[in-house]
């Protein structure tokens, strides 16, 4: 299964955006127990961050974000790539 990554800006005020991250954590717990491998984290510098995750297609990886509480709820703005893995 490829790696797939959501690039994140956030795009509402922290409270908000602090309001769905606990939905937001238990719906990448629920991608981990599915076999996605995935990771979450924020940039250091605050306003954004990153989701890691495994995904069969582009299709797949682009409505595993869709479902994402901080995507449906319109806390961020995002990109999402298929990662190429070079070394391991």
């Amino acid at each position: 299964m490829p790696w797939f990554v959501k690039i994140e800006k956030g795009l509402v005020d922290k409270p908000l955006f602090d309001k769905y991250v606990p939905d937001h954590k238990a719906y990448v717990q629920s991608l981990i127990e599915k076999g996605h491998q995935a990771k979450t984290g924020y940039w250091a510098q605050r306003g954004g961050g990153m989701l890691l995750f495994k995904a069969e297609s582009m299709d797949e990886a682009a409505a595993i974000v869709a479902q994402d509480p901080l995507v449906q709820n319109g806390c961020v703005d995002y990109q999402l790539y298929e990662w190429r893995v070079v070394v391991e």
